[in-house]
């Protein structure tokens, strides 16, 4: 991540759901000559496809102007997070603006330069979200300058004690739950789960064990 915020590359972050793709988005930007700047997240699961042209280029209504994603980022770098669930219109919009270098706000005149670095995350696989016709080739090679693929974390189980203690500071600091010590017999337990859910549902599960083990220790 580090030798990739070096440059100001586009970058495609791929990874399993609640692999941290967003935490790999920050830190590149916060390593990034753009890191005084803004950083701005779109996530594109969450709008209604009616929205998302707003939201993404902003709105111009009887004299009235509605800052989008690439105004409010402007300098700085544009998150757009699952860019595989955006609508095949949207893609196509969003891959104009990107090839032009510019983009139009709804209702808007006059085309508007922008100077953002995009960085886009997707958990699908992209070949097969092309060949599924979700998402266009064309806006994927566009995006695609470099790909940063976030592991699972079954995938580098060794890191599972540190993310555990980290948890638990984090939680005992910050939401005032109890400090409880996690076993070499519990964090070995931990370290062969699977994590379907990867690091998000480690962060659960280091929460519900907080919350409702008994005594000092997790066993």
């Amino acid at each position: 991540i580090e030798r990739i915020a070096a440059h100001d590359a586009w970058v495609l972050i791929t990874g399993e759901p609640g692999s941290g793709k967003e935490v790999a988005a920050r830190y590149l930007h916060g390593k990034s000559a753009r890191r005084d700047r803004p950083f701005v997240e779109l996530n594109l699961a969450a709008l209604p496809a009616q929205d998302m042209a707003t939201q993404l280029f902003g709105a111009e209504r009887d004299g009235e102007i509605t800052a989008g994603a690439f105004e409010q980022a402007a300098g700085g770098s544009l998150f757009l997070d699952q860019i595989g669930d955006l609508d095949l219109a949207a893609q196509t919009r969003l891959l104009a603006g990107l090839e032009d270098g510019q983009y139009l706000r709804v209702g808007g005149k006059s085309p508007i330069a922008f100077d953002v670095r995009i960085l886009t995350a997707t958990h699908l696989d992209p070949e097969r979200a092309i060949a599924e016709g979700r998402l266009r080739e064309d806006l994927y090679y566009r995006l695609n300058v470099v790909t940063l693929a976030i592991p699972a974390l079954r995938a580098h189980r060794e890191d599972v004690p540190e993310l555990v203690s980290f948890y638990v500071d984090w939680m005992v600091e910050k939401e005032r739950l109890p400090y409880r010590r996690f076993t070499t017999g519990a964090l070995n337990v931990l370290r062969n789960h699977d994590w379907p859910g990867n690091i998000r549902e480690l962060k659960n599960t280091v929460q519900h064990l907080l919350i409702l083990a008994r005594g000092e220790e997790v066993t």
